[in-house]
């Protein structure tokens, strides 16, 4: 694999993952139409790895805040007095990672290959961008993290697990159902963006493991590449979506979806 093969990708993985528009259905139609060799999951999860990184950059205030006190919490014996609105938002991402490990447990017992087909990234990008232009128009978009419940973590989680079918969009799936739960935009991407720090550890975990097992051979040095070039693109696409989203709504990203879904359609 070549630098400039690593790069494109990278640049694909860092702005896809943070866009409401599938990291991984990208990642697999640029092999399909570009005739390059598939990647496989080891370059998948190291580039999941660089946005991984870029997520712990940019929320770095918010993940220190929400350890801190979750911490306090748990040391000085659960008291309700500091149970606050860092501990719930840390418990909340909890809860909300529990249905995607038990989804994505059933889905790699079963096999994924399956679900990793051009003609399901199609459908699933039509489907779920109406998804997303249904929540983010009709939504009451009111509410900011400080107000999440545990049950509504959970319906987002559930939501996530969604997103473990190539073209449904991580992010866009997490948005959009946040969105539909009363939450601002800003919100909404906070929570999703926050939520993608345990996906993509255990999936990484998983995966090495894995490799290990199959003594499949790794090129560091590429796996580094794509670690560093993912995470710089996350950081900038993360800014991006952050400032866009103070202004403007999603509906760019919905016609994207549309457009990119019906092409790929029309070419099969």
């Amino acid at each position: 694999m070549t630098i400039l093969h690593i790069l494109i990708l990278s640049v694909i993985q860092g702005l896809t993952e943070f866009l409401p528009i599938s990291s991984s259905g990208h990642l697999i139609l640029l092999p399909n139409y570009f005739g390059w060799e598939n990647q496989g999951f080891e370059m998948d999860i190291a580039l999941h790895v660089g946005t991984l990184l870029a997520v712990l950059i940019y929320f770095r205030d918010d993940i220190w805040g929400m350890c801190t006190h979750f911490f306090r919490f748990c040391l000085q014996g659960f008291r309700l007095p500091l149970l606050d609105d860092q501990v719930r938002l840390a418990l909340s991402l909890v809860v909300a990672t529990l249905p995607a490990v038990v989804v994505g447990f059933i889905l790699k017992k079963l096999g994924m290959d399956q679900i990793r087909q051009v003609g399901v990234i199609a459908t699933t990008s039509i489907v779920f961008g109406l998804v997303l232009f249904a929540s983010d128009h009709f939504g009451p978009q009111k509410k900011s993290l400080q107000a999440i419940t545990l049950k509504q973590g959970f319906l987002i989680g559930l939501a996530q697990a969604i997103a473990l079918v190539p073209g449904v969009s991580r992010s866009g799936i997490c948005i959009s159902a946040a969105l539909s739960l009363g939450f601002t935009r800003i919100a909404a991407a906070r929570f999703a963006f926050l939520m993608s720090i345990p996906s993509i550890l255990g999936a990484a975990t998983l995966t090495t493991i894995d490799v290990v097992k199959e003594g499949t051979p790794l090129v560091w040095n590429n796996i580094g590449l794509a670690i560093i070039f993912s995470g710089m693109a996350g950081i900038a696409a993360i800014h991006l979506m952050m400032t866009f989203l103070a202004r403007h709504s999603l509906t760019p990203f919905v016609i994207y979806r549309i457009l990119l879904g019906l092409g790929i359609l029309l070419i099969l």
